[in-house]
């Protein structure tokens, strides 16, 4: 068994150096898919907004990276890695993922082409990656202008987003479940653009503007940035501590609607937002 994981992981490392090669940043990942290195703060009572200015490994997809050095002594630091994840929405490519997943029981491949059909947008040739669930990631590529946020469902049942902050497992990764390959005539072909009809339905809408109370400051705006930093599985983690912290400060009630908004721009729903928020003010002692 540690031989077969010893040659998963020279094999993930081989992989996501030549996604490199394409100018791909990387993150070693490890049978579950998520990031192969432990927070360096999860120990801390009350960690600080960190995406690795520490100068250690273990911050997601903060860590990725396309330089070789640096990749490999992420999987040294890693060595029970056998997969890879490729960071989206950094440059040159700006890398969306459309996720077509299996597993919810509906048809999101059907999905896509129906809003293909009702938007007027055809998805061109591009990268495909066969998950073994027997889902599909597309890869597209976006303006170096716009932000395209994580989602999960929003653009239809079973169509999940990955875009800034967030990452796909790459092709030749290896999980609990099987791995990931990239489908025949599409591994060396470039991710294509992504219709710009496609591309608006994956903003988020314009929303109303609530500008965060004086009183909230520069203290206020960290702890919303720290909203908006997370990748998917810290969502709720970290909306929960910005809550607190914000409530613990004075500030919680100018900060809700500013927080429930960065919320939505990682994938949450309003619903899980405000329930999230809510129960951190109950448990600093305030009234939602």
């Amino acid at each position: 068994m540690a031989t077969t994981d010893r040659q998963a992981t020279t094999l993930a490392l081989a992989h996501a150096l030549s996604a490199a090669e394409r100018g791909l940043a990387v993150i070693p990942l490890s049978r579950t898919k998520l990031p192969a290195l432990r927070s360096p703060h999860r120990d801390d009572p009350q960690p600080a907004p960190c995406h690795g200015e520490c100068g250690r490994f273990g911050h997601g997809v903060y860590d990725a990276s396309s330089n070789p050095a640096r990749i490999r002594e992420l999987f040294a630091a890693a060595p029970w890695a056998t997969g890879y994840g490729i960071a989206c929405g950094l440059p040159p490519h700006h890398l969306i993922g459309i996720d077509l997943d299996t597993k919810s029981g509906t048809d999101s491949s059907a999905a896509l082409r129906e809003l293909a059909l009702r938007h007027l947008f055809t998805i061109p040739p591009t990268v495909v990656v066969l998950t073994p669930s027997g889902g599909r990631h597309l890869w597209l590529t976006g303006p170096a202008d716009v932000v395209v946020p994580n989602s999960a469902g929003r653009l239809a049942p079973g169509i999940d987003i990955r875009g800034a902050g967030g990452y796909l497992v790459g092709p030749g990764s290896r999980t609990d479940h099987g791995v990931y390959s990239t489908a025949p005539g599409t591994a060396h072909i470039a991710p294509a653009p992504c219709p710009r009809a496609l591309l608006r339905l994956l903003l988020p809408p314009p929303r109303t503007h609530h500008p965060t109370l004086p009183s909230a400051g520069r203290h206020g705006q960290g702890l919303v940035q720290f909203v908006l930093a997370a990748h998917e599985g810290q969502r709720n983690t970290r909306l929960f501590w910005a809550a607190c912290r914000a409530y613990e400060d004075g500030i919680g009630p100018a900060l809700v609607d500013p927080l429930v908004e960065a919320a939505l721009n990682t994938g949450l729903t309003e619903r899980e937002a405000r329930a999230t928020i809510a129960s951190a003010a109950r448990m600093t002692g305030h009234r939602p």
